[in-house]
């Protein structure tokens, strides 16, 4: 997967916008206010194409036991957020964008019931 077909599937998805609220380097995708996907840009650019992804806790600990690149996430909570090495050789696309979808879900799950109303409306 590519920066741009990351980004693109990101803000394809409903009430998604991009920020850059830590520095000018890590893209930050949110949904309704609330963050859901991360990416270092100096990363990618070096070859290493991590994103950052929020994710139910039991299934966080599975995927890290059973995928090799997908680890506890970097500089966020432990128990929520997995680092998913998008260059590894057991992480798919197909996992990434099941990933990317999860993370999203998750994020919507906790939101406000009027947030939620009003994504679904959007």
């Amino acid at each position: 997967m590519h920066i741009e077909q990351f980004r693109d599937f990101c803000l394809s998805k409903k009430g998604v916008t991009e920020h850059f609220p830590f520095d000018e380097v890590t893209l930050v995708f949110k949904v309704m206010g609330k963050m859901f996907a991360l990416a270092g840009l100096d990363d990618w650019e070096k070859g290493n194409q991590k994103i950052n992804l929020k994710c139910n806790p039991e299934w966080a600990l599975e995927l890290r036991e059973e995928y090799e690149g997908i680890n506890p996430g970097w500089h966020m909570n432990k128990n929520l957020w997995n680092t998913v090495a998008l260059n590894s050789a057991d992480v798919s696309d197909e996992l990434a964008i099941k990933l990317i979808n999860h993370s999203y879900d998750e994020v919507v799950k906790g939101l406000t019931k009027k947030l939620q109303k009003e994504l679904s409306e959007m």
